[in-house]
């Protein structure tokens, strides 16, 4: 049985866990204060942002008014970046040999064959750093030929001086490509895929001793003041939220008459890892969070984000779920009817813009509003208290791996 709440949310703390982002936590601030500001003149209520003070992580106040009602949210975000950063220190050769391992990983062990059967668009995401790189490399080769054929018209040791100097050409235009992989993302989403292929779906060390951090700061929010302890994980975040609140139940750090505590996964990429042979403590952590009444679980995703296993239950698919299962609810934000058709022309294409959308504004919304659920005065529970779950979830098993335990 589920415990009781207030309806009532007067004061919220928020943990958001970023996906797999280099980039300073600021960035997380900044977009919800835009986007925050534009949904309230869109929907009618009104928000505002104040600094937090310092702490162990980064965050900031909200104040909002909905419906005459005032609610405080405090939003924490539970930085991985410098992590991630290590992760991203590969040399050029160096990233073209996790593109062999990472390639050899998912298709020796049958994971990329599983994954597309559930959603075309991340499996293409996940080719398309492998086909990018390969381009780069095939162009820097095809000019040290051309420089080398050159020279090569005039004599033996103009040739060698050719290919020397293509030599150095071919290397100058693959440190081109990387030094402008801010538009291409190639490297970016290389070191994204390689870094859970490389430990075949296990967390490493590093990983682990940051999670118990995290699990940390979200068990002091639940001994504190507030009505809701809210945890938000976004694209590979998902997945790290589901192990670090499975851990926090099991060590008995929920207190039964303390704040609800509510899971929004946003965008998730769980099967990218879950499918893995070696992801054994992740499909435990998904069989035991489905079955779980000490918290509520909602999952959005939206099949006009191509980077998502949108409408993919993370849980049956991954083939671990229980006789018992009650999570998540498993819906759409529905991209092509919450944001009007100049939006959606404008976004359609900018594929990793739309990636982050769950997090913005929507100029047509429905039942699903960031904002809201981050700082209005409704729990996650009540909110979606008679939602039903999308009629086109997959929620059928397919990964080849279901192992909880190594």
């Amino acid at each position: 049985m589920s415990r009781s709440h207030p309806h009532t949310v007067s004061r919220r703390r928020v943990f958001y866990i970023p996906g797999y982002d280099p980039i300073h936590p600021r960035r997380y601030r900044e977009l919800y204060r835009k986007e925050g500001a534009d949904q309230a003149r869109v929907s009618g209520y009104e928000i505002r942002l104040s600094p937090a003070p310092k702490s162990e992580h980064f965050g900031w106040h909200v104040d909002a008014t909905v419906d005459g009602q005032s609610v405080r949210a405090n939003v924490e975000v539970l930085v991985w970046s410098d992590i991630v950063k290590g992760s991203m220190e590969a040399s050029i050769p160096g990233t073209y040999l996790q593109l062999v391992r990472t390639a050899w990983t998912y298709i020796a062990s049958g994971a990329l064959r599983r994954l597309m059967r559930l959603r075309k668009g991340p499996v293409i995401a996940a080719l398309y750093p492998v086909g990018m790189l390969l381009g780069q490399a095939l162009l820097a080769m095809a000019l040290w030929y051309a420089l080398w054929r050159a020279g090569s018209g005039f004599g033996s040791l103009a040739g060698w001086g050719g290919a020397a100097l293509g030599a150095i050409a071919c290397v100058a235009l693959l440190r081109w490509f990387k030094d402008k992989d801010g538009k291409f993302f190639a490297y970016y989403l290389m070191h994204d895929y390689a870094y859970s292929a490389a430990s075949k779906g296990a967390n490493p060390p590093a990983l682990e001793e940051r999670m118990t951090q995290f699990q940390d700061a979200i068990a002091a929010a639940l001994t504190s003041e507030v009505e809701e302890v809210l945890v938000v994980g976004h694209s590979s975040g998902a997945h790290l939220a589901v192990s670090v609140l499975s851990d926090l139940i099991r060590a008995g750090r929920v207190p039964a008459n303390g704040p609800a505590l509510a899971f929004l996964s946003l965008g998730q990429v769980v099967p990218m890892v879950s499918f893995l042979p070696d992801a054994h403590r992740l499909r435990a952590d998904l069989q035991f969070l489905s079955a779980r009444h000490e918290l509520t679980w909602v999952d959005v995703t939206a099949p006009g984000d191509g980077c998502a296993f949108a409408l993919c239950d993370p849980v049956s698919v991954s083939g671990v779920a229980p006789a018992d299962k009650r999570w998540p609810l498993v819906f759409s934000a529905a991209f092509t009817q919450t944001l009007s058709p100049a939006r959606w022309k404008e976004l359609r294409w900018r594929f990793f813009r739309l990636h982050f959308q769950y997090l913005c504004a929507f100029d047509r919304p429905k039942d699903y509003d960031y904002f809201l659920i981050t700082a209005g005065p409704v729990t996650l529970a009540d909110r979606y208290a008679d939602r039903p779950p999308s009629k086109s979830r997959i929620d059928v098993p397919v990964s080849k791996y279901t192992s909880v335990a190594a």
